[in-house]
């Protein structure tokens, strides 16, 4: 597997292509959620993509606080090509991801709006739940912040 981060600016036509089919693939289709991806963050965010064989089949988007969070950088639209959901895809590009948010933003903690069912996933990675359960595109999701 490789791993790939990228500034927007820096993509490829073909890189954002393939980054949003995912997005796409996963939250859209899978998840049957209609929800606005092109949410102009995308412009600010390094993307993280994980690739076997050339194929994309992980990404997550690094934001500096400010973006989604006044006070804390985040990590988002984390999703993995659900062929290889049990393979370690997801594990991996969670832990290069955060390697890249340290190097990016030392010392600072990190926050995610995480959908419910995977708090155990991103409890492995130091996320620790906050508040309620809130619904956002009609899926429950809860706040984690990862304290560093």
């Amino acid at each position: 597997m490789t791993f790939i981060c990228k500034k927007f600016d820096e993509l490829s036509s073909l890189e954002l292509y393939k980054i949003i089919q995912l997005r796409i693939t996963v939250f859209v289709v899978e998840q049957n959620c209609v929800y606005q991806d092109l949410d102009n963050k995308d412009l600010s965010a390094y993307h993280c993509m994980l690739l076997k064989d050339g194929t994309l089949i992980g990404t997550t988007r690094l934001l500096a606080r400010g973006i989604s969070y006044d006070e804390y950088p985040s990590i988002g639209r984390v999703c993995t090509l659900p062929t290889y959901r049990g393979t370690g895809a997801g594990k991996r590009i969670m832990e290069e991801s955060l390697k890249i948010m340290n190097s990016l933003f030392p010392g600072e903690s990190i926050k995610i709006s995480a959908q419910s069912y995977l708090i155990k996933f991103y409890n492995d990675f130091g996320f620790e739940a906050v508040g309620e359960d809130y619904m956002e595109d009609n899926i429950p999701h809860r706040a984690m912040i990862q304290i560093n």
